[in-house]
């Protein structure tokens, strides 16, 4: 008996166990090595985003396409959809709301698209390369700059409550 109420006692005494390290969110492990900025948007502005992302591609894949039957008409009419606009660059301001310097570098493509636009008005294969070319340079910069970050509405009003 004696030696059971030493063993309790014994292992009353020892150190609680440490509490186990939380194991981050597969989520938040990409975000730990992810460095570019955050661009916060409630989850139905970042699919609405993200759908708009692929519209532009398909656009930039129509422009390939009909610079290979010098289709200049149909060039331009798929650059415009991806030129600068009054609802493009309202929704350029929107989504950008919380993240300084996002709403410049978007209407920066929207703008470079336009020269797509304009070269192809003028029949020059070379100059809608070119603004091609740069139209593209910007969606890199962008994409290497920028990364969504969902948040919540309490996040959305914080984060865009200053600008």
């Amino acid at each position: 008996m004696r030696w059971l109420l030493l063993m309790v006692l014994m292992l009353g005494c020892q150190k609680p166990a440490p509490a186990p390290t939380p194991t981050p969110s597969a989520s938040d492990a990409l975000d730990a090595i992810d460095s570019r900025k955050p661009v916060p948007l409630l989850p139905m502005m970042a699919n609405h985003q993200k759908q708009n992302m692929r519209e532009h591609l398909a656009a930039v894949q129509e422009i390939v396409s009909a610079l290979g039957s010098d289709d200049f008409a149909r060039i331009e009419a798929a650059a415009q959809r991806i030129g600068s606009s009054p609802q493009m660059g309202q929704m350029c301001n929107h989504m950008g709301k919380g993240a300084p310097g996002f709403t410049e570098q978007a209407l920066g493509f929207h703008s470079t698209a336009d020269g797509i636009a304009a070269a192809a008005k003028e029949k020059d294969k070379t100059k809608v390369l070119a603004a091609l070319d740069a139209t593209l340079k910007t969606c890199t910069a962008c994409h290497e700059t920028w990364k969504q970050k969902l948040v919540t509405d309490a996040e959305w009003q914080q984060a865009t409550a200053a600008h």
